[in-house]
């Protein structure tokens, strides 16, 4: 068994919450209220910002100078992905650029950070790798499950493309290269930073669907 499907079924009962939570049921009916989706996506902007800057800390710790590209052109995508929604959704749906990051928004990008400079490579990879598979599997069920016409059909259509799902394998074929040649003991680190960053991405829709704000 290749070290991502053990993990991903490690983490299997988090990913069938994300699945199953009303913000990507109600996505895939395209009765999501406006006002969550536009929470969402601000949300989601902050998010990308920092997720771009944990890659390139993690890239420039890759062992070899190709990943160090990998992660280089996944940043780069990442902040290409922010600027899109920037000029697209802000504008369609009058978002502000205001705010700041609600509390899950906050606890996630921190985390991502903190182990991209603190924590091993491995395990920087494995914390790294929901936002991309979580993604892309939540973005494939929606768009083959989703009712039509669908007023979210663009981000259904950005999370279940061929580039992205590029992006998605490579990231896959990288951890479990890392993983293939890591102790036992940094591939249980590796496994801990995955489940931590699954639930972590259950916290951001979950966050987004109740429009979290700080009590304080």
């Amino acid at each position: 068994m290749k070290f991502t499907d053990y993990i991903w079924q490690e983490a299997l009962p988090v990913y069938e919450k994300i699945q199953s939570h009303p913000f990507n049921q109600e996505l895939k009916e395209g009765t999501l209220p406006v006002e969550k989706f536009k929470f969402y996506i601000y949300q989601d902007s902050l998010y990308l910002a920092d997720f771009a800057k944990a890659l390139a800390l993690a890239g420039t710790r890759a062992n070899s100078s190709q990943e160090l590209l990998d992660f280089l052109q996944f940043a780069q995508n990442a902040i290409l992905v922010e600027r899109a929604l920037h000029i697209s959704y802000f504008k369609e749906y009058d978002i502000a650029f205001d705010g700041g990051k609600a509390p899950g928004c906050f606890a996630y990008t921190n985390y991502l950070l903190a182990t991209s400079a603190y924590g091993s490579y491995e395990v920087a990879v494995a914390a790294l790798l929901p936002c991309f598979w979580i993604y892309k599997r939540v973005g494939d069920y929606i768009y083959a499950n989703q009712k039509s016409p669908n007023p979210y059909q663009n981000w259904i259509d950005a999370y279940a493309g061929e580039d992205f799902a590029k992006s998605v394998e490579k990231a896959l074929a990288i951890c479990d290269s890392l993983a293939e040649n890591a102790s036992e003991s940094t591939k249980i680190k590796m496994t801990e930073a995955y489940l931590t960053a699954s639930r972590l991405e259950y916290v951001f829709w979950d966050s987004a669907y109740r429009l979290e704000a700080w009590e304080v």
